[in-house]
């Protein structure tokens, strides 16, 4: 079956002022639905279209020299809005519990967290993601340890063995409309908009 597009949560204006509803229409009706379309034309007649993006994008280095480039971008960008959209809530609440547990042990605390996920979201030079991701078990890391990353363009940490809780798109299509070249704005509005209750069940689900 080919791809479809994930129906939102909210409305396009449920998370004003913060982000607004027309970068909203326009990313998710417009950017997304290009991503989406594009990887349905990647994968048509391979056997790789009846099976997850999620699958898909963790086997990369499989996928067939003529689409990996087509995949990589259009499939990463696919899954990664796909994934952003449940990042996002009209009714944030801090984070508590053993997620909140987590944080303070990975980072020192949400404040410093936070921190560190801004500066990784400004680091990204042109177009690209911030996440929040459980390390590969490659990586050794302790039991439970979180890791801030950035990654260029549509790449996707399933690509490269990491496990997302949280995203932040920092494409400008995400949000030159409301805030223009002002991308430390948009980075730190976003705080008011996260859905900390679905970080916290991907990072139970996890343990």
């Amino acid at each position: 079956m080919p791809y479809v597009l994930p129906k939102l949560d909210f409305a396009f204006d449920a998370l004003e002022p913060h982000i607004d509803a027309r970068t909203m229409e326009v990313h998710y009706g417009k950017h997304h639905q290009t991503y989406c379309d594009n990887i349905n034309k990647a994968l048509v007649g391979s056997p790789w279209a009846e099976k997850p993006i999620e699958e898909v994008l963790k086997n990369l280095n499989k996928i067939p020299d003529d689409k990996r480039t087509a995949v990589r971008n259009h499939g990463g960008g696919f899954a990664n809005h796909n994934f952003f959209w449940t990042c996002l809530s009209s009714k944030s609440a801090p984070p508590t519990g053993k997620f909140l547990e987590a944080l303070q042990k990975s980072f020192g605390s949400l404040d410093a967290f936070k921190e560190k996920f801004e500066a990784s979201a400004l680091g990204q030079f042109g177009s690209g993601w911030a996440w929040l991701v459980f390390p590969s078990p490659i990586d050794k890391s302790p039991m439970g340890s979180l890791e801030i990353l950035n990654l260029p363009n549509q790449d996707s940490p399933l690509s490269i063995g990491k496990i997302p809780l949280l995203c932040l798109d920092v494409w400008e299509h995400a949000y030159y409309l409301k805030y223009l070249n002002r991308r430390a704005e948009y980075v730190k509005a976003f705080w008011q908009v996260v859905n900390w209750a679905e970080v916290a069940r991907r990072y139970s689900e996890e343990q």
